[in-house]
């Protein structure tokens, strides 16, 4: 078979390359993207090896590449991106794109640096401007200066009172604790008061505490004044807006004034000088409007220039990333090789596909060529016994098909691959469970519409996990939307009503009324409504008017069709395993596990299937006895006394008790024949084995006995039964034992577990019936002008449920169903998932996971 149906046949190589072509080997490979390279030093430190200091220039140049792009999304600068991939430079031009880096790195950091210093020196202007003009505010209030003189006491009184104008009336008594000391000494002579103040900015959010800190430490000796700056400042370390406000703060003694200062520093607020007279202030206010412009203009140009060269930086930037993780990806590679003795030669092992050995070897020649080498490459296949990685080729469609058998397990080497079988069953067992027309049509169209954009939404490359998630599976969405679509045609079913495409085949002999209100209203074969003929597709839409059995007639129809489905998938999971083993030569598998297995399965539950379709074909409302509809006897009580050997029930009066001739006969052989092959899965290969040991006289052998469970190319163990050679036979007993329980069992369980095809898709159904009803309904039985408004507002509200309920989560519920079937109840059967992915080394795979070069070099 194809790659498609199993994983590519691998080949382990042994490849020889010159040391001055080895960079440019390897940069081909990776542009190739189809050689898995093995560590030849596992015991060697990553620091000890030979192209470390190269991995080291590579981490420091990705450092400065981030650092400009932290800097040009800072500045909200579009970096230019191709979609191209440059190829890897040669190592000559590390040289140049290091110094390029470093330059752009120097000339920013030293931008940035003088950027700061401005900005800080403009924010402390700023905030003098305010404090300049807030405190002129203080001081138009009241000069806060008290001269106190014994010979002109008039004078002193009237200062007193100016200074006590300051304050609102709650500061009063403040004013008066902090200056009544003075006034009693204002009587003698020679004695003067003067308050010193101190003027600042503190942040918005600190002043309360700073208020009660100020009142308590100085023991409200002071008097603060404090005013809100309207506009925010920008911070010159992280360009934060933030909100401060302007305060002064009078005070008498140096005692004081130092604790105020240290109360200031605490709380991080900045003081500044404030002249006492107002010619000195209002100097000062226009030399720093002076200042201000001037730091205005130096800014723009500083800012004009940073702009410039993050603008040049961004239109390289990707490019730049891309060269960087390329040579560094080939540099980790390279430490993986061996030296030779000479020390000009480099040695690799490496898994390559076979089909791809002359592709591979072409890329070696053009690297050759391009490092001006004249010692050609040498790749050399070589032998193993070792598993070779699991490869299998998979393209945007089948990717995401591909992942979900991952997810279970990596295949085994050279073992049958499910994937391409899951591309139909997946979607149409999901399907089952969430038939409907509308329904599917709404994910259809979502996947549609992320598969005709699928390359701009590639290449927004997000970080959202769910958006990736869908837009992975974009493919799937849209199968299981159209597969969905389908079913729904099967169940007539569209938001759950139906359409009446080619008419019903029932003629209703209720009138209109009747069929409106009647909520008992059956419908039965029998009558002469039903013509005799089935619908031509699907369900008849008379079913809808029948309220009573509807729910009845649909039961026993999911029920029964989820049963055969899963009959049929677990019968073909089985013929599956028969390609492995045949694959593999397994021949006691395929003796003593897939022939019992298979004939168990057939003879009870696919029998058990055969019953439905002749219980279907035989029996009928409209036949005479004994094969009308009240004869028709149970298919689950029918084979749960087949399997307990049951005499059935005597059935009643004009009734058969077998649905044919010699029943009973057949259903007693089919039992014992199942129950025949336990014994041969259980004892069967154990004992072969066993036996075949003696006849070697070897405990345990090594040959290569492909009865055994022989190995094949190159040495790979066959999937499904080839490690039993190292074994004790008591292990291989109890291996077999469990499997053998868990497959006679699992099969009983999972027949069973093929019943959430019907339980899911009825609970979609009323569901999606519940909301027509409770929800759209109201708004389609109003009237007139304002019925439209209401219907206006209910259709939203029943859109937004049927998108968010009955297709998100429904559909998220159906999917993980899926799931679980196709992992448990189909894959089990044949699929063992033991073996490990095929990792190649690929640029494109790099730079796409962002640069993770040692991971995937590894």
């Amino acid at each position: 078979m194809g790659s498609l149906f199993r994983s590519e046949e691998m080949a382990l190589c042994q490849l020889f390359l010159q040391s001055e072509a080895a960079y440019a080997c390897v940069s081909e490979l990776g542009e190739l993207g189809l050689v898995q390279f093995r560590d030849l030093n596992p015991d060697v430190n990553a620091f000890q090896r030979k192209f470390v200091n190269e991995v080291r220039r590579c981490d420091e140049m990705e450092r400065k590449l981030r650092y400009l792009e932290k800097e040009i999304k800072k500045d909200g600068i579009p970096m230019l991106d191709t979609g191209e991939s440059p190829e890897a430079p040669q190592p000559r031009e590390m040289i140049d794109l290091e110094a390029t880096f470093e330059k752009l790195e120097n000339e920013l950091r030293e931008v940035n640096q003088n950027a700061e210093a401005l900005k800080r020196n403009f924010l402390e202007l700023t905030e003098l401007k305010h404090i300049l003009r807030k405190t002129q505010v203080f001081f138009d209030e009241s000069v806060p200066m008290v001269y106190k003189s014994g010979t002109s006491s008039s004078h002193s009184s009237n200062k007193y009172r100016r200074y006590l104008q300051m304050a609102d009336n709650q500061n009063e008594d403040e004013q008066a604790q902090l200056l009544g000391e003075e006034a009693v000494r204002a009587n003698q002579p020679g004695q003067n008061l003067k308050l010193g103040f101190v003027a600042g900015v503190i942040s918005r959010e600190k002043l309360p505490a700073f208020e009660r800190m100020l009142w308590r430490a100085c023991r409200g000796n002071v008097f603060l004044r404090q005013a809100m700056i309207e506009s925010p400042l920008e911070d010159p370390t992280n360009g934060d807006q933030v909100y401060k406000s302007v305060f002064i703060i009078f005070f008498q003694g140096d005692q004081l004034k130092t604790r105020v200062k240290k109360i200031c520093e605490g709380f991080r607020a900045t003081l500044y000088p404030c002249p006492e007279a107002p010619a000195d202030r209002r100097e000062m206010a226009m030399g720093v409007m002076t200042r201000i412009e001037d730091l205005n203009t130096v800014l723009g140009q500083t800012q004009d220039h940073r702009h410039r060269v993050l603008v040049a930086a961004a239109k390289n930037l990707k490019n730049w990333f891309v060269k960087v993780r390329k040579i560094k990806a080939i540099y980790h590679t390279l430490n993986l090789f061996n030296l030779d003795v000479t020390q000009k030669c480099l040695i690799a092992e490496c898994w390559v596909p076979l089909l791809d050995f002359e592709t591979i070897q072409l890329a070696l020649r053009r690297g050759t060529e391009r490092s001006g080498s004249s010692v050609p490459p040498i790749l050399n296949r070589m032998q193993t016994f070792e598993n070779p990685p699991t490869y299998n080729r998979t393209n945007k469609f089948t990717k995401a098909f591909q992942a979900l058998i991952d997810a279970y397990g990596v295949a085994s080497y050279r073992e049958m691959n499910p994937a391409p079988y899951t591309i139909i069953t997946f979607p149409f067992l999901f399907a089952v469970m969430f038939g409907d027309i509308g329904h599917g049509a709404i994910m259809a169209l979502f996947g549609l519409w992320m598969i005709r954009k699928e390359k701009g939404l590639a290449a927004q490359k997000t970080d959202n996990e769910i958006w990736n998630i869908f837009f992975g599976g974009r493919y799937i969405i849209f199968l299981m939307g159209v597969f969905s679509m389908y079913t729904g045609l099967i169940y007539n079913d569209i938001f759950s009503k139906s359409l009446n495409i080619f008419g019903s085949h029932w003629h209703l002999s209720y009138n209109k009324s009747t069929v409106w209100n009647n909520k008992m209203l059956q419908l039965s074969p029998a009558t002469s409504d039903y013509e005799g003929t089935p619908y031509p597709f699907g369900m008849d839409p008379i079913w809808q008017v029948a309220t009573s059995n509807k729910i009845v007639f649909q039961n026993a129809y999911k029920m029964k069709i989820s049963i055969i489905l899963g009959v049929l998938h677990m019968i073909f999971g089985v013929v599956m395993s028969w390609h492995n083993h045949t694959y593999f030569r397994n021949r006691l598998s395929l003796i003593y596990e897939f022939i019992p297995q298979l004939v168990f399965l057939l003879l009870l539950f696919f029998y058990m299937v055969l019953l439905m379709f002749i219980k279907w074909n035989r029996y009928a409302a409209t036949n005479a006895m004994p094969f009308t509809e009240s004869c028709a006897p149970s298919i689950l009580i029918t084979f749960i006394d087949m399997v307990l050997f049951n005499e059935p029930k005597t059935p009643p009066k004009g009734c058969e008790t077998y649905m044919f001739w010699g029943q009973h006969f057949i259903q007693v052989v089919f039992v014992l024949i199942a129950l025949g092959c336990i014994p041969v899965m259980l004892l069967g290969k154990p004992i072969k084995i066993m036996q075949a040991r003696k006849l070697a006289n070897v405990q345990p052998i090594t040959g290569t006995d492909a009865e055994v469970g022989g190995m094949s190319n190159g040495g790979a163990v066959g999937a499904g039964g080839g490690h039993h050679d190292e074994e004790e036979m008591s292990e291989i007993f109890i291996h077999q034992g469990i499997h053998t329980i868990e497959y006679v069992l699992g099969s009983v369980s999972h027949t069973a577990s093929y019943l959430r095809l019907w339980a899911l898709s009825l609970a979609h159904a009323q569901l999606a019936e519940v909301l027509w009803t409770m929800v759209l309904s109201i708004g389609l039985n109003k009237e007139d002008w304002v019925g439209g408004i209401i219907l206006t507002v209910v259709f939203s509200f029943w859109a937004i449920l049927t998108v968010g309920i009955l297709v998100l989560m429904e559909g998220l519920s159906a999917f993980l169903h899926t799931l679980r079937l196709h992992w448990v109840e189909f894959q089990s059967k044949f699929y063992l998932g033991q073996g490990y992915a095929f990792q190649p080394f690929s640029f494109d795979t790099i730079i796409e996971n962002g640069g993770g070069a040692s991971g995937d070099a590894e």
